[in-house]
C-alpha cells in the first residue's frame, strides 16, 4: 500500500500530460512552416553616411551675420555622427569632400556607394534666391539677409535607386523634427521661388521632390538632403548656431534612423532595392544641380 501511494501522484501527472497532448491539434503540412521571427535592427551593422554639404573652398551660402554655411554644416554633422555612434550605429561615416562641384558631387555619391552605405544624409543650411535678399549692417559691415522664411526642408530625388526608401526615411525624419518643436518651411511651393520652386511630396512631414540633386540621384541607397533651417533669417541663424538646436536636430535624426533601421530589418528580403524605372527617370529633367 505504501508503494502504491507513492506512485499515485506520478500516474496522475502522466495521465494529465497525455490528455494535453491528445487535445493539442497537430500542425498540418498545409499550414506551412511556423512564422519566421522578425529580424531586429542591428545598429552595429547599419552604416549611415553623414555628408557635410559644400566644401571649405566652396562654402555655400553666407549667413545673415557673415558665417559660411559650411561651418554650420560641419558642426551639425559632427553632432549627428557622435549621437549616432553613441546610439550604437558605430559604422557611421562623416563624409567630407574637398573637391569642388561638379566633380565633388559625383565623388560624394561614389564614395557612399563604395562604402555600401544603408542610408545617406546630406547636411545643409538654407538660404533664399537673390531676388528675396535684403541688406543690413552688422558690426560695421554690410550683410545679406531675409527674415521672410524659417524652418527645415527635406529633399529626395525620384531618380534615386531606392526612391521608396528615401521617401520613407524622409517622412520619419520630418515627423521626428516636428515632435521636437521644429517646423518645415513651405516657401519652396510659392511662385516667387521661380526655378527654385519644388513639389511638396508630403505636406505633413515637409518632404520636397528635387530630382536633379546629384548626391541624391546618384546614390545607390536611400538618400535625403536636410536643410536644417535658414541661416539668412537673422533670428533662426542664432538658434541654429546654438548647441541646443544642434542637439535637438541630432536627436531627431537618430530617432528616425532607429525607426528606419527597424523597418528595413522587418521587410528585408535579401534582395537589393529595385533600380529606378525608366518611367521614374523620365520625370526627372535632364539638368543636374549642384548642392
Amino acid at each position: 500500500m505504501r508503494k502504491l501511494r507513492r506512485r499515485g501522484p506520478l500516474l496522475v501527472i502522466l495521465a494529465a500530460a497525455i490528455v494535453v497532448l491528445i487535445g493539442r491539434p497537430a500542425r498540418s503540412v498545409e499550414d506551412g512552416p511556423p512564422p519566421a521571427k522578425v529580424t531586429a535592427c542591428q545598429p552595429a551593422a547599419f552604416r549611415v553616411v553623414v555628408d557635410v554639404g559644400h566644401t571649405a573652398d566652396a562654402p555655400g551660402a553666407e549667413s545673415a551675420h557673415g558665417v559660411p554655411e559650411y561651418a554650420f554644416n560641419l558642426e551639425l554633422a559632427d553632432t549627428v555622427k557622435q549621437a549616432l555612434v553613441a546610439s550604437g550605429f558605430a559604422k557611421t561615416i562623416r563624409l567630407i569632400t574637398a573637391t569642388r562641384p561638379w566633380l565633388g558631387l559625383f565623388e560624394r555619391a561614389g564614395r557612399a556607394n563604395a562604402l555600401h552605405a544603408d542610408l545617406f544624409i546630406s547636411i545643409h543650411h538654407d538660404s533664399v534666391p537673390d531676388n528675396l535678399i535684403e541688406t543690413w549692417e552688422y558690426n560695421g559691415q554690410k550683410h545679406q539677409f531675409s527674415d521672410r522664411f524659417r524652418g527645415y526642408a527635406i529633399f529626395i530625388s525620384e531618380a534615386n535607386a531606392d526612391r521608396k526608401g528615401s521617401l520613407a526615411f524622409a517622412r520619419l525624419l520630418g515627423h521626428e523634427l516636428q515632435a521636437r518643436g521644429m517646423h518645415y518651411t513651405p516657401h519652396y511651393t510659392l511662385p516667387l521661388m521661380g526655378r527654385h520652386r519644388h513639389q511638396l511630396l508630403d505636406a505633413d512631414a515637409g518632404v520636397y521632390r528635387y530630382d536633379q540633386l546629384i548626391v541624391l540621384r546618384n546614390t545607390a541607397m536611400p538618400a535625403v538632403l536636410l536643410e536644417a533651417g535658414s541661416i539668412v533669417n537673422r533670428q533662426e541663424e542664432l538658434e541654429l548656431a546654438s548647441a541646443e538646436r544642434r542637439t535637438g536636430l541630432a536627436a531627431a535624426i537618430v530617432a528616425a534612423v532607429e525607426e528606419f533601421c527597424a523597418t528595413r530589418a522587418e521587410t528585408k528580403t535579401g534582395q537589393p532595392p529595385a533600380p529606378a524605372t525608366a518611367s521614374t527617370r523620365a520625370h526627372a529633367r535632364p539638368a543636374l544641380v549642384a548642392h
